[in-house]
């Protein structure tokens, strides 16, 4: 069943976390401050993967009979009603945050995106679509004995590898999925080399400077040798289906303030083989680095972007020593190069989403003609983060499905994904 065929019910969890459904309530989504019914079309089955979360100090809201917005404070079988929400498995879109109405000593949420979940039928539903058919992450082609096994076997083969010896942790404590493909020798391998940033996000997630809520993995606190990267990406590169390597890691700082050994290390990498995509993950603020590294074989950029406005952009990112002006000469950069950019877009229901923010985008792709846009969601509490964006956000969203509709329209060229993709090279 791709749709439900009615409005599923509320979800709701108890004060000890156990979830069931509201037997009157149905459920709702939110976008900003609004509730909003999602359309029976802009509904999936929970992914597989996905994780739920019963969430501290909200309260869970539905829409009753008669189309009216319910809080509810007391769980149908007794006690306090939490929310909840669902992560989704990668790969997947939200179109709606979860409904809830925070009470006054609720605490920060942790850095997930948190999506509006129902259940009918004997199953979950969510408010979301899947954005990108390609299954390197999906987590029902994984066996996880033989990834164990693989990881600890590769560990032991490398034992003076220090990059190699942090990924293992990434695998295996954090469940990171591109070094889980890196120990299977498949996909994208990740390549973190900075310990350092220039920018300082508000929901970096492997470094909270302000206490508000834990980082979800740990930033590596070295900076490998030219070495120790090539003995990863030179092999995977030249065994792995459909490989890519990729600079910038969820694990690590900028890693353009490293350009001098990424430079070194793609020139290595190019004299051993010429199979594969050399990618880089990046803030994208430094853009004679980005030149250099494009004439010596970078293959692809990827953007990270909350918004395409200068001022909601340094909202988020908080740049240290550059300028958003500089995020765009970087992408003229690789572009001048030909080569391959992505967006990656972090998307957030009810400020992605407004005419203002659209049409900063329309212009942003027109102006600097990126070859693809990742639709990916931000992991961050909703209001914490719509609260840290300058007051005014713009007109009424249009939502989510109907945002993207207007930018297939309007850049019919225009790839939208979610994962880097392998360009080129005989490598399919």
């Amino acid at each position: 069943m791709k749709h439900p065929p009615k409005a599923p019910f509320l979800v709701l969890a108890d004060q000890h976390g156990n979830i069931t459904e509201h037997p009157d309530l149905t459920m709702a989504g939110m976008s900003a401050d609004t509730f909003i019914p999602p359309r029976l079309a802009d509904l999936i089955p929970l992914p597989p993967g996905s994780e739920l979360f019963a969430l501290p100090g909200r309260l869970p809201v539905g829409f009753g009979p008669n189309s009216e917005t319910v809080m509810v404070e007391r769980h149908p079988l007794g006690g306090e009603a939490r929310a909840v929400a669902a992560f989704m498995a990668p790969a997947h879109t939200m179109i709606h945050n979860a409904a809830w109405q925070r009470q006054s000593d609720a605490p920060t949420l942790p850095l997930f995106a948190f999506c509006a979940v129902g259940w009918l039928h004997d199953r979950f539903w969510v408010a979301g679509f899947r954005c990108d058919a390609d299954k390197r992450q999906d987590l029902a082609l994984i066996n996880p004995k033989k990834l164990t096994a693989q990881t600890k076997k590769r560990l032991a083969q490398a034992p003076n590898n220090r990059l190699i010896q942090h990924l293992g942790k990434c695998c295996l404590t954090y469940g990171c999925p591109a070094a889980r493909n890196y120990f299977l020798g498949r996909f994208e391998a990740p390549l973190p080399t900075s310990p350092s940033c220039n920018a300082r996000c508000l929901g970096c997630i492997s470094l909270q400077e302000s206490g508000c809520c834990r980082s979800t993995q740990e930033r590596i606190t070295f900076t490998p040798s030219s070495a120790e990267i090539e003995e990863i990406a030179v092999p995977h590169l030249r065994l792995a289906n459909s490989p890519v390597v990729s600079f910038g890691q969820g694990c690590e700082g900028e890693p353009l303030l490293q350009a001098a050994l990424i430079e070194q290390s793609i020139i290595q990498i190019r004299r051993q083989t010429q199979r594969g995509t050399i990618n880089l993950n990046s803030n994208s603020s430094r853009p004679e680095a980005v030149a250099r590294l494009a004439a010596v074989g970078l293959d692809s950029l990827r953007v990270s972007l909350n918004s395409a406005r200068e001022l909601f952009y340094n909202a988020y990112y908080r740049p240290n020593g550059y300028r958003f002006a500089d995020v765009k000469e970087s992408i003229r950069a690789m572009k001048r190069a030909g080569r391959f950019v992505s967006l990656n877009y972090f998307l957030q229901p009810g400020l992605t989403d407004t005419p203002d923010e659209y049409e900063a985008l329309v212009d942003f792709v027109a102006e600097l003609r990126p070859d693809m846009i990742q639709l990916r969601n931000l992991n961050m509490d909703p209001e914490w983060y719509l609260a840290s964006m300058p007051q005014n956000c713009g007109r009424t969203p249009m939502g989510i499905a109907v945002w993207l509709r207007k930018l297939r329209r309007r850049f019919p060229t225009l790839v939208f994904g979610y994962f880097n993709p392998c360009l080129n090279r005989a490598a399919a």
